[in-house]
């Protein structure tokens, strides 16, 4: 080890311990403080320079390699380590999986203190790459420029990207080539209204100075061969506004939603904007297992299509349904997990907090012909309360996938006090799922639990639990 002159440490020859949160590995330096390093493998020999030192852990970055791990694969996509996407493309995919699972019971064992039976084996994705159906990316005059560029002293004229945020980054954007998380024409998509808008010298958004006219771009794909695309602009300019347009229907006709949104905010988000048609329809369907589902431009949907029937698919076995029960549908978003398993309940009760969710819900069930499955919108705290159960009836079965943060306490006491056999517990938050497991521990006990990868290559992983009354 030695010390530079700004207090900067360098660990010589540290070897690569764990995989750790947010997708960084984890070392351990002399003094015993943890280091955490991006794009390492567990197993690499690395000197690291520290560029961060708290009271209990060093941030750093590999500087030299002495040695490579043996689960460390060459990453496919030329963007790797720049991008803040797809940390562990550098790791063999059955070790990524092997630390979602040891992720999952470490949560569950020491921020839930509960017994646990044997783990069932994580589900991997079939796919590892192009898994995504939805995508979103921003303009910018302002393209971050490679550590290689800056060195090389060459000067840039156009600054102009269409990627994603460097991370940390608010007002930088990673010009992205090939992106190998969503499937094609997705690339093309985005390739060409950035070639088209320089050639057209059509203005990037400034996030500093908030001008310019293009903003944002979204794509949506599903497994019935649909796309969605919808530009966001932000200046109100029609004659470049059309001009995109009109390239974007007539070069990829196979486009079945085009939209488009004049965003001037000071953020991104779409939730409270007026989404306008271009061309075609304004949803796109997904299917699964025969049921059809519309996707509008603001619809929560799984994101990985393949695995969500996958992870569905356990829910509903772990349901253990008869064809008798009422199951309650907690946080249902658009009603899917509700629908895929109405044909094996003998009622289903849907409850969600954004009234667009529940519109989609009810006219995707009109669609499927599903008639015993109801919904409801509201804040799930308010909501879900004595008069709500008196009416609806007390359900055999509780199924609910809350957002990251878990379930609100008032819903989880709720929940024990009105004691149904089985919760079906789905989640893409393991730590906040242990909180809540240990709330219900007095009066349920975990009987099965199986992790499912939604996102290989990244630390990302949904986990079901199913809980029977003791």
């Amino acid at each position: 080890m030695r010390k530079r002159k700004n207090d900067r440490v360098i660990f010589e020859n540290v070897e690569v311990l764990d995989a750790g949160a947010k997708g960084v590995s984890v070392a351990k330096a002399p003094d015993g403080k943890v280091i955490f390093i991006p794009n390492v493998v567990p197993g690499d020999r690395v000197d690291v320079q520290t560029f961060r030192k708290r009271k209990a852990y060093y941030e750093g970055k590999a500087i030299h390699f002495h040695s490579y791990s043996q689960h460390r694969v060459e990453p496919v996509c030329q963007h790797f380590g720049v991008c803040g996407g797809c940390k562990w493309q550098n790791m063999h995919y059955s070790q990524q999986l092997e630390y979602k699972q040891n992720e999952v019971y470490n949560h569950l064992k020491r921020i839930g203190k509960i017994e646990l039976p044997d783990f069932e084996p994580i589900l991997g994705s079939h796919e590892q790459f192009f898994y995504r159906n939805k995508m979103e990316f921003g303009f910018s005059n302002a393209r971050w420029l490679t550590e290689a560029e800056i060195q090389s002293d060459t000067q840039f004229g156009n600054q102009n990207a269409l990627g994603f945020h460097i991370p940390k980054m608010w007002d930088k954007i990673l010009d992205i080539n090939h992106c190998w998380l969503q499937a094609d024409p997705s690339n093309a998509i985005r390739n060409g209204i950035r070639d088209f808008a320089n050639a057209n010298q059509l203005t990037f958004f400034d996030a500093r100075h908030h001008s310019g006219l293009l903003r944002t771009l979204l794509i949506r794909t599903a497994s019935t061969g649909e796309i969605m695309v919808l530009v966001q602009f932000f200046e109100d300019d029609q004659t470049g506004r059309n001009l995109v347009m009109d390239y974007l229907a007539a070069t990829f006709p196979q486009i079945t939603s085009l939209q488009y949104v004049i965003n001037q905010k000071a953020n991104d988000t779409l939730y409270d904007q007026e989404i306008i048609l271009f061309k075609g329809r304004d949803y796109i369907l997904e299917e699964m297992e025969g049921l059809y589902f519309s996707i509008n431009a603001k619809s929560f949907y799984q994101t990985n299509s393949a695995q969500a029937y996958e992870l569905y698919s356990i829910t509903r076995e772990f349901a253990g349904l008869t064809g008798n029960e009422l199951v309650y549908d907690l946080y249902t978003g658009t009603g899917t997990i509700a629908q895929f398993v109405s044909k094996k309940a003998k009622k289903v009760i849907g409850v969600e907090a954004v009234p667009e969710a529940i519109a989609d819900a009810k006219e995707n069930a009109k669609r499927n012909n599903i008639s015993n499955c109801d919904f409801f919108v509201g804040d799930m705290k308010n909501v879900f309360n004595d008069a709500f159960i008196a009416q609806h009836g007390i359900p055999d079965v509780i199924i609910t996938d809350p957002p990251r943060d878990g379930m609100h306490k008032d819903v989880v006491e709720q929940i024990v006090r009105i004691a149904p056999k089985r919760i079906v517990y789905v989640s893409c938050n393991s730590a906040t799922q242990a909180r809540d497991l240990a709330l219900m521990d007095e009066h349920y006990k975990v009987t099965r639990v199986r992790p499912v990868d939604m996102f290989p290559q990244t630390h990302h992983v949904e986990n079901v639990v199913l809980l029977e009354l003791r």
